[in-house]
This record gives structure tokens, C-alpha cells and sequence, in this order.
């Protein structure tokens, strides 16, 4: 019988991030949010209790948890405060291209550096002209002896204005389109700078940021994976990563859907509470639903890869849904509230608009829809294994197929 029964361990995981997203994360999300406060002891906290790289291998000092397992853990997270959460997630989405393209000594000096002590890394992809279609992409490295030399400007980088170091996605070849883009890690110094911090609608207490790189300096030996592959590297990251961005998106829907529920059952309308109303209990019924699909999906994405199957489609299924019921549930229990779900002193305006951007990042709805359809009009297997020998090369064979030159 195939299912979804979690083992005791994975039980404990997810109680143990259920109180602290209630204890440390919750009770001060709204002030957090309103003035977009930094929230470096929650973070310390989270690190100190093993809530941040989770899936950092146990030789890099990590608890090196399974997919699903991460999957748990953000889902609470998110229900708890979704800007906070994807601060404290946002190591993994930097740490895993040095996971799956470093080099031994790159992998325990940097990977290391994130689990001896709460410090913070920021994947730098997106530029101003360069979003979806990162072949567009500006920002270059240039070899010079047993050099790289990295010029250019990233934007909407989490936690670029706190990060020890960086993964950099640059053109080594300007003329290859993304067939000519290689990945770096890139310790932080005093050629970086940090040129913008965002003001941003909602996940407030994340800190966004502009992340500028003037004629910074790396060993050749933080070059990731091979040369002029690293958007291969990218979309390998995304499919380990956006399984855990849908369960993040699945959070924020569950936080929205139990507030408007509450909420139903205490406001009076015409002699009864509005619950009983059934135009508000059918609207209840859907978010519940949504929140069950996309939890269903999510986990099937992140148990894909503990069994070593190929997940992009799944991935892409998990963040499209999970990313865009969030926002229906969220927008849904601003209208179960009423006006007074419009005025900030209730909580569903804050989830309303930290929804919105699960739409946006690692990849736009648009996006997820535009691999799905390859995917689905390819006819991929979905259970086409990744035995690491090969995994690269299949991971190329779909980038190279899903991806216009």
C-alpha cells in the first residue's frame, strides 16, 4: 500500500517546528511585519534548535534530513510567519548548488561555515533585466590567472544584506545565452555591496536586497560544477528547493484557512454565526481542500528525491498549486472577514499579502506552468530514476529540452 505515514522521528520534527513557529515566530510576526524588523535572535534561536540546514549533510556538520522530512518543517514555518520562515529557509537554497557542484574542500569550508555558527548565505540569480529568462543575464566572471573576477548586480537577493557568502550565477560566455552561465560561491568582502534594501508588500521581515559585486576576486577552485553549466546547476537546485517553497505556500494557506474558520464560527450575521451560512461554509470547504491537495503534492515532490526519482514535474505541480491556492485561501479569508479583513489589525491582511509572493520567487506560476507542459507534452516518466552517476546528464538532457536557447 503506498502512503504517506510519517515515522515517529518525522512526527517529532514537525511538533518540534510546530512550537517554535507558536512560540518564537508567531506571537511577534505582525510587529515584525510592520516595520519590517531584522529578526536575528529568532534566527539564532532556530539555528541553536536545528530548524536551519536541514539538509546539509552529516559530514558538513548538518542533520543532513530527507526531502520530505524539510518539507515538514517548512510547512510549519510558514504557518507561523512566512517572511521569517523563508529567512531562516533561505540557507538551503544557497548551500545546495556548493552541495551538488563544490569541490570537497569548497563543500567543508562553506557548508561548514553555516553550521558552526548561525550564519547566513543568499543565492544570487535574478538581475534587473534578468528574471525568468536569466539569458539575459548581465553580471559576468572573468578568468585572470588563478582568478575570477566578478563584475555585476543582483536584486531581489534573500538575505544578501546579512550573508557570509553568496552563490553567483555569472556569463563566462556572454554569447552562449544560458548555455554560457557558470555558478560561484563567493565569500563576502569589502568589493560587495549591498545597494538596496527592498520595501517591500509582504514576507516583511525577510530582509530583499541588491547585491553588487565590483571587480570581486574568488579562487578558480569556487567555480561549481563545470563551466558554462550552471544553469544546469540552478535547475537542479530548483527541483531540490521548490518542494519546500509549495510546503512554505501550504503553511501560509493552512494559518489563513484556521483564522477564517475561527473567525466564521464567532461573527454574527443575520441571527447566526456565519459559518452556517452556506455561501461562507462552501468557501471553508475549498480552502480545506486546496490546503489537502497541495500538502499531497509537496510531499510527493520531496519523496521523489528520497527514492532517487527525477521531480521536476512533481516540483512543478507542488509550487504551482500550493503557490497559487495560498494566495485563493489567503484572498478567501479576507473575505470571510469582511471589511475588517481590509484593515490591518486583523490578521488575514498580513497572510493576504505574504501569499502573493509565493507566486513570484523561485520561479513564477507562469514559469512552473511553462515546464509542466513540456514535461507533460514530452511524456517524462515520472518515476525516471537519478542514480548520481548519470544524474547530471539527465538533469541536462531536461534543461536542454524544457529551456529555449
Amino acid at each position: 500500500m503506498v502512503d504517506f505515514t510519517l515515522t515517529d522521528e518525522q512526527k517529532d520534527l514537525r511538533e518540534m517546528a510546530h512550537n517554535f513557529a507558536e512560540k518564537e515566530m508567531r506571537k511577534v510576526a505582525w510587529e515584525f511585519d510592520k516595520d519590517g524588523t531584522w529578526p536575528q535572535e529568532i534566527i539564532e534561536k532556530a539555528w541553536e534548535v536545528g530548524l536551519m540546514n536541514t539538509h546539509t549533510p552529516e559530514e558538513y556538520g548538518g542533520p543532513g534530513l530527507d526531502y520530505l522530512s524539510g518539507c515538514l518543517i517548512e510547512e510549519e514555518l510558514g504557518w507561523g510567519c512566512s517572511g521569517i520562515g523563508t529567512s531562516l529557509a533561505a540557507n538551503g537554497l544557497a548551500s545546495a548548488p556548493v552541495a551538488l557542484g563544490g569541490s570537497e574542500e569548497v563543500k567543508k569550508e562553506f557548508l561548514g561555515m553555516l553550521t558552526e555558527s548561525p550564519k547566513l548565505a543568499s543565492f544570487c540569480l535574478t538581475e534587473p533585466d534578468a528574471g525568468s529568462d536569466v539569458s539575459g543575464m548581465k553580471t559576468t566572471a572573468t578568468k585572470k590567472g588563478d582568478k575570477w573576477v566578478i563584475n555585476g548586480s543582483k536584486c531581489f537577493i534573500t538575505n544578501g544584506q546579512y550573508a557570509d557568502w553568496y552563490t553567483v550565477y555569472a556569463k563566462t560566455d556572454k554569447e552562449a545565452g544560458h548555455r554560457g552561465i557558470s555558478a560561484f560561491v563567493v565569500p563576502r568582502d569589502d568589493t560587495i555591496v549591498i545597494d538596496k534594501k527592498e520595501d517591500k508588500l509582504g514576507q516583511r521581515a525577510s530582509n530583499t536586497a541588491t547585491v553588487t559585486f565590483n571587480e570581486t576576486e574568488i579562487p578558480a577552485a569556487n567555480l561549481l560544477g563545470e563551466e558554462n553549466k550552471g544553469f544546469k546547476l540552478a535547475m537542479m537546485t530548483l527541483d531540490r528547493t521548490r518542494p519546500g517553497v509549495a510546503a512554505m505556500a501550504v503553511g501560509i494557506a493552512r494559518s489563513a484557512f484556521e483564522f477564517a474558520c475561527e473567525y466564521s464560527k464567532e461573527r454574527q450575521q443575520f441571527g447566526v454565526p456565519i459559518a452556517m451560512h452556506q455561501a461562507v461554509a462552501f468557501m471553508i470547504a475549498d480552502m480545506a481542500t486546496k490546503i489537502e491537495a497541495g500538502r499531497l503534492l509537496t510531499w510527493q515532490s520531496g519523496a521523489l528525491l528520497d527514492n532517487g526519482l527525477r521531480n521536476t514535474l512533481a516540483a512543478s505541480h507542488a509550487k504551482r498549486f500550493a503557490a497559487d491556492s495560498a494566495m485563493e485561501v489567503a484572498t478567501d479569508a479576507v473575505q470571510v472577514y469582511g471589511g475588517y479583513g481590509f484593515i490591518k489589525e486583523y490578521p488575514v491582511e498580513k497572510i493576504m499579502r505574504d501569499a502573493k509572493i509565493m507566486q513570484l520567487y523561485e520561479g513564477t506560476s507562469q514559469i512552473q506552468r511553462l515546464v509542466i507542459a513540456k514535461e507533460v507534452l514530452m511524456g517524462r516518466n515520472v518515476n525516471e530514476p537519478i542514480p548520481e552517476a548519470i544524474a547530471k546528464q539527465d538533469e541536462a538532457k531536461a534543461v536542454e529540452e524544457v529551456v529555449p536557447a
